[in-house]
C-alpha cells in the first residue's frame, strides 16, 4: 500500500526539527517548499533545507505558491497532506484546497492567543510565562483554523527570547508525533478556535526595539531580552550614534526624570517607575556631545 504523500512547507530550526522527525520515521515526504536565507539575517538556526537534501527530498523555493503556475504545479504533485511548520508566507485557500487530508500548520502559540508573525518574541516582550506550540487546520486567515493539538511549556522571567525558544522547539516534535499518524488516516479531532480570545501581532524590525524610558522598568526588561543576541537588539539613540542595549537589571532606589543617565560607571538610566542597570551595552558610532549624568536619551 503507497504511504500518502505529504508536501512539506517550512523554515526555522523547528521546520527542520518536524521534517527530521517525518524522514526518520519513513514518512513519504515528496517536497520541502522553503524559504532562501535572507541577506543580510542572522541565521543562528538550524534550516529544513539540508534535511531534505540528506534524504533526497526535492527543495523548491518559490517567491510566492500562490501564482497560477505554482498552484498548477503542486496540484500534479498530488499532495494527500500538506503540513506547514515556519513557512512564513500566507498559503492561498486555492492550494490549501488540493491535498484530500487537508492542510495543517505549526504555530509558535498556545492559539488563539499570539496569531501572527514571530509569536514568541511578542509573547516574551508581554511577560508571558508559558509558551507552546500548536498545531491546527489552515483556513485562509493566518492561525484561526480549528486545534489539533497543544504542547505548552514554562518559561523564566529572564529567558531570552531564544532561550524561550529552545524550551518550546520540543514541543512542536511532540504535537506532531502524537498526532501525525491520526492526520495521514483522516481522523484528528479538531476544536475551534474562540476567536473572542484571539489576540495577532505582526512581523517585527529592528527599528522595533527602540527603548521607550518612559515605560517601567519591567516593560523595558521584557524588550531587551526578547530581542537580545542572536537578534537584532534594543536600542536608544543619543548624538547622533546608537546605544545598544543587550541586558539590564533593576536598580533598587534609584529613580529620575525617564531616560536620564543616573551613571556612566556603570550605566544606570531612569526608567518610568525606577531605574535600570545597563549589565551589557555599547555604543554604535560616537556620540556628539559626549553623554554624562544628567544627560536625557
Amino acid at each position: 500500500m503507497n504511504k500518502p504523500r505529504i508536501l512539506f512547507f517550512g523554515y526555522s530550526e523547528v521546520g527542520h526539527t518536524c521534517l527530521d522527525f517525518l524522514l526518520d520515521r519513513g514518512d513519504n515526504v515528496i517536497g520541502l517548499i522553503t524559504h532562501e536565507d535572507q541577506a543580510g539575517e542572522n541565521i543562528w538556526f538550524k534550516t529544513p533545507a539540508s534535511v531534505a537534501i540528506q534524504h533526497g527530498v526535492p527543495v523548491f523555493t518559490p517567491d510566492s505558491v500562490n501564482t497560477r503556475e505554482w498552484i498548477a504545479r503542486i496540484a500534479t504533485m498530488r499532495p494527500n497532506l500538506i503540513l506547514s511548520v515556519y513557512y512564513r508566507h500566507l498559503i492561498a485557500p486555492s492550494v490549501l484546497a488540493i491535498p484530500v487530508l487537508g492542510a495543517f500548520n505549526i504555530h509558535g502559540s498556545l492559539l488563539p492567543k499570539y496569531r501572527g508573525r514571530t509569536p514568541i518574541n511578542w509573547a516574551v516582550i508581554h511577560g508571558e510565562t508559558r509558551l507552546g506550540m500548536t498545531l491546527h487546520r489552515m483556513v485562509k486567515r493566518a492561525d484561526a483554523g480549528a486545534i489539533v493539538d497543544q504542547e505548552g511549556v514554562e518559561i523564566g522571567p529572564l529567558d531570552t527570547a531564544e532561550q524561550a525558544f529552545r524550551k518550546v522547539l520540543p514541543c512542536a516534535r511532540a504535537v506532531l508525533a502524537r498526532q501525525i499518524d491520526r492526520l495521514l488516516a483522516g481522523t484528528a479531532t479538531e476544536t475551534p478556535q474562540d476567536d473572542s480570545q484571539a489576540t495577532y501581532f505582526g512581523g517585527r524590525t529592528p527599528d522595533d526595539g527602540r527603548i521607550d524610558w518612559t515605560r517601567s522598568s519591567a516593560e523595558i526588561i521584557n524588550l531587551i531580552r526578547a530581542v537580545t543576541d542572536p537578534y537584532p537588539g534594543a536600542f536608544t539613540e543619543y548624538g547622533g550614534a546608537r546605544f545598544m542595549v543587550w541586558w539590564a537589571e533593576p536598580a533598587p532606589g534609584l529613580t529620575g526624570q525617564p531616560g536620564s543617565i543616573l551613571s556612566a560607571d556603570p550605566w544606570v538610566i531612569a526608567t518610568g517607575d525606577g531605574a535600570l542597570r545597563l549589565v551589557r551595552a555599547e555604543w554604535r558610532g560616537v556620540p556628539s556631545p559626549a553623554p554624562g549624568p544628567g544627560t536625557l536619551l
